[in-house]
């Protein structure tokens, strides 16, 4: 060997025995690590859905109906992850990272379904005349409900203009604090 090939090779044999921080994990911490996190969110979700019941207490037909999405979500949610992995036996059928791969899975749904319920806390931006029971924010970031029509002829005029694509929030529907 000459003298560069040494000089080469000297550093990566320095590297090679330099002790390294190690990743590598077990299955059953890699387990705690993704179930431990789906329950991080399994309680955001169950935070947020408590704070929107209790912001829209006074409505009981939104507190009905939010209640039974929220109960039609759940059996969405245990479905997908039946269809996800339907064996009979999923720990002989995937493996031992079944565990892990299935809290990640619940970890995945159940953060886009806590955004989903974020919007009847943060409101809509005035101007989405689509958004329902969803509160609309003024200009000062104030949530405003949105009022029921008072008559059909009101309610053919929202229509109207809805349908017309041109329209604005107060005068398809009326607004108040």
């Amino acid at each position: 060997m000459n003298i560069h090939s040494i000089s080469y090779a000297l550093p990566l044999l320095i590297i090679a025995f330099i002790p390294l921080p190690a990743f590598a994990q077990t299955q059953a911490e890699m387990d705690r690590q993704a179930c431990g996190e789906y329950e991080k969110t399994d309680a955001d979700l169950n935070r947020v859905y408590r704070q929107v019941l209790g912001e829209y207490k006074a409505d009981a037909v939104f507190v009905e109906r939010f209640r039974g999405a929220q109960r039609a979500w759940l059996a969405y949610r245990d479905a997908q992850l039946g269809a996800l992995y339907p064996a009979r036996d999923p720990q002989r059928a995937y493996g031992s990272v079944h565990r892990m791969c299935r809290c990640q899975a619940l970890t995945e749904l159940t953060l886009e379904r806590t955004e989903v319920l974020r919007r009847w806390i943060k409101g809509v931006e005035e101007g989405d005349v689509c958004s329902g029971s969803i509160r609309i924010r003024g200009y000062t970031g104030e949530l405003q409900r949105r009022a029921k029509p008072n008559s059909g002829m009101q309610r053919r005029k929202s229509m109207s203009l809805l349908s017309s694509g041109f329209v604005r929030v107060g005068d398809a529907l009326n607004v108040s604090n």
